[in-house]
């Protein structure tokens, strides 16, 4: 094939824009595919800054679910500790109460005195 029928097979398929991007794409081909790349990569780094953002709202919400917690266990241990020392005041007034027992010391028929 000579020339002339490559030149007439371009024309008929389309003429000189055809010769025109075949140039085009020839010359940017490289650019071009940096071009995908970049976008590729770009919509990658999007992703992923859209997932990270989701696993800092969920870890922020389960930090606040767990300082609940934490409030909900010490007012329960507070609850627990307030319980445990009236327990021990009433035992406490119990012993004392069997210490100025008169019948304890032989002594069964007056009231103690105030000063045990």
């Amino acid at each position: 094939m000579e020339l002339n029928d490559w030149l007439a097979i371009i024309g008929a398929i389309g003429g000189s824009s055809t010769i025109t991007w075949a140039i085009t794409f020839w010359v940017n081909r490289k650019t071009n595919a940096r071009k995908e790349d970049a976008s590729a990569d770009a919509m990658e780094n999007e992703n992923e800054r859209k997932q990270v953002a989701w696993l800092e709202e969920r870890i922020a919400q389960r930090d606040t679910k767990i300082d609940g917690l934490y409030v909900e266990l010490r007012q329960a241990q507070s609850a627990h500790l307030e319980e445990i020392h009236k327990r021990h005041e009433i035992e406490l007034r119990l012993k004392e109460a069997e210490m100025k027992r008169c019948d304890v010391r032989g002594c069964s028929g007056r009231k103690p005195p105030s000063d045990y």
